[in-house]
């Protein structure tokens, strides 16, 4: 246990800052998104017409599209990975973890359906549609999904002592799930540029904020602290 001297005052863990970055910066997007900033609109509409003429012209990687999004990295395929996180722990005696990294999950998803509510953002229209989906468009739930799920994943591991190519090995396919599924989103046309950023962001902020409250409050939690 480390102690500091009386006056001195601590310096934020890695995580907490992480978590504060990209909250502060999901939020500076979302006052963008409902003010309608008009470079912001400008950019997601390039983008979503861009990235639609080639989906209307390319029926094949339209199809792969749908596969890798509606199932790949569809949000319950990622809830459905995180249970067996959640399981495994549990058969491990860890039931605090397991409770956090469900909790975590939860938290993701109330967060992303709170803000869909509230902005009521509409998605893409068009006249000749490949794809279709529900709800408001800000947040993207699949880039909230994808990013929450591979970030617990990652600090799971971490936490309990696996080795750097293991984990690197989930963040590298973590970090392109990510990218994929933004990607997806944007050519089939259901979100904008914006909506999958801020989906990434606050699911960054999600795993971050929620990996720094366990290291703070959580038994056991400053693990990391000492192996870093």
């Amino acid at each position: 246990m480390l102690l500091t001297a009386p006056g001195t005052r601590t310096r934020p863990s890695l995580p907490l800052r992480a978590g504060i970055v990209c909250a502060l910066f999901a939020g500076a997007l979302l006052a963008l998104v409902v003010a309608r900033w008009g470079p912001l609109m400008s950019l997601d509409r390039s983008i979503a017409e861009g990235l639609h003429r080639r989906a209307v012209a390319d029926a094949g990687l339209t199809h792969a599209n749908r596969i890798l999004t509606d199932w790949v990295w569809d949000p319950w395929a990622m809830r459905a990975l995180l249970a067996v996180v959640v399981g495994v722990l549990l058969w491990r005696g860890e039931r605090l973890l397991a409770l956090w990294v469900a909790a975590t999950s939860g938290l993701g998803t109330a967060v992303q359906q709170g803000l869909k509510a509230a902005v009521g953002r509409d998605r893409p229209q068009w006249p000749d549609p490949v794809d279709s989906a529900g709800f408001a468009a800000f947040p993207s739930g699949h880039a909230i999904g994808v990013t929450v799920a591979f970030g617990l994943l990652v600090w799971v591991l971490a936490l309990r002592g696996a080795g750097r190519g293991p984990r690197t090995a989930v963040l590298v396919v973590g970090v392109v799930s990510a990218l994929g599924v933004g990607f997806t989103r944007l050519f089939l046309g259901v979100h904008w540029f914006s909506d999958v950023v801020g989906g990434w962001l606050i699911g960054v902020a999600v795993v971050t904020l929620s990996a720094a409250a366990h290291r703070r409050w959580a038994p056991n939690g400053r693990a990391l602290d000492r192996r870093a």
